[in-house]
């Protein structure tokens, strides 16, 4: 909450007695005193008699969630090493040789449309390269919305992807036994390894780590081990400097949502994709079908 309270002894701009605002959080209040919290922990002592007014203020959002969605997707863009990107507007076109993933190979419409030609430049783009013309776009929006116009419809009929993000530092606040995880590292990337029934990988760049393809074996779930690869991918990136850890998994993977939200991970935004008709009937996937983090995004 903020509150005011006058200065005493002190005059104001307009010759009126001086005031201050304090802002924090509230941890206690009595007839004799006011004890708030500020943000970087010090706190902060107020008489009730000088207190003037004061009002809740709701929560600032973490440094992460201030991050706009196309720049949490433009720094996930870094799992492609060979991801290409040419920009149509605000618009990020994006295709990969190496990956299968919608998430390299669509266009990335989550900010007003470039012009009237919009959908049709995204269809030559990609039919230049031999690929379907794939629309990434935030639910309900105007993007959306265009597309739709255009007669394009949902790509599969999978629920939707949520991007997760979570602080590294307060995601490896449980200890979490990681000894028996084998380690394969390659400059900003790193796989993990419980034997032949879990794995995982990363990537790191710009103090963002990237977990995805975290996979256990459906024999043997539920032994903590989809925990242990991602507590050691995280430990991986905090080596290195991450402090902001991001995934992305569809909305309906109850299991691996439960998961991550141990680690403290939360919903960023949700997104979806959009596909031309002829385009939407060729749908194919690769990637394990137990990958709690769905691969196929």
């Amino acid at each position: 909450m903020v509150i005011r309270t006058l200065v005493p002894g002190e005059t104001g701009p307009s010759g009126g007695p001086a005031m201050t605002d304090v802002l924090g959080i509230c941890v206690s209040w009595t007839a004799t005193e006011a004890v708030l919290r500020r943000e970087d922990g010090s706190v902060v002592r107020l008489d009730p008699a000088l207190i003037v007014s004061g009002k809740p203020v709701p929560p600032r959002p973490s440094i992460r969630h201030r991050v706009s969605p196309s720049e949490a997707q433009r720094r996930a863009s870094t799992l492609w090493p060979d991801l290409e990107t040419s920009p149509l507007g605000t618009w990020t076109l994006r295709s990969s040789a190496l990956g299968s993933q919608r998430r390299a190979n669509s266009v990335l419409a989550f900010t007003p449309t470039p012009g009237g030609d919009a959908v049709s430049r995204v269809v030559g783009w990609y039919a230049d390269r031999g690929k379907r013309p794939i629309a990434c776009v935030l639910p309900d929006s105007a993007e959306e919305r265009l597309f739709r116009a255009s007669g394009w419809v949902p790509e599969d009929a999978v629920a939707d992807t949520e991007f997760l993000v979570a602080s590294v530092a307060h995601a490896l606040r449980t200890p979490i036994d990681t000894s028996d995880v084998e380690l394969a590292e390659d400059e900003s990337t790193v796989s993990a390894r419980l034997g032949d029934v879990a794995s995982g990988a990363a990537s790191y760049a710009d103090d963002w780590l990237g977990l995805h393809s975290i996979a256990v074996d459906p024999m043997a779930r539920r032994q903590g081990l989809a925990s242990a690869i991602v507590s050691a991918l995280l430990d991986w990136g905090a080596e290195r400097g991450a402090r902001t850890a991001y995934l992305q998994v569809f909305a309906d993977n109850a299991a691996a949502l439960a998961l991550y939200a141990t680690f403290g991970f939360s919903v960023h935004h949700t997104y979806r994709y959009l596909a031309a008709p002829s385009a939407a009937a060729r749908t194919t996937f690769t990637g394990p079908a137990h990958d709690p983090g769905a691969e196929r995004r």
